[in-house]
């Protein structure tokens, strides 16, 4: 499964990067494939994996501030793995496949 996840603090100004970095840190400590944009952040594993990431990326952000915001996105597709991957690859390779414009 993937999940695509945001959290960050509510209530703690414009600036959230130190909030959402010790999310990001969570994630990265977890070993899980993961990735991160501007807005979210993607995460591949197993259901329990995946959500016990979740539940403390917002444990992290909420012991720095009291309250949290998460969005959370589920692709859950029971066998299938490195489909974070292998999903933007094909996308890739469809968009090679068309013909220049010029």
């Amino acid at each position: 499964m993937i999940v695509a996840f945001s959290v960050t603090s509510i209530g703690a100004g414009e600036d959230v990067g130190e909030e959402v970095a010790e999310a990001v840190r969570v994630v990265r400590a977890s070993g899980l494939p993961h990735r991160t944009d501007a807005m979210f952040t993607s995460i591949e594993g197993s259901w329990d994996e995946v959500m016990a990431v979740v539940r403390d990326a917002v444990a992290a952000v909420e012991a720095r501030a009291g309250r949290v915001s998460l969005v959370l996105k589920a692709d859950i597709r029971p066998g299938v793995t490195d489909g974070l991957e292998r999903k933007v690859r094909r996308v890739d390779e469809l968009l090679a496949e068309e013909p220049e414009h010029g």
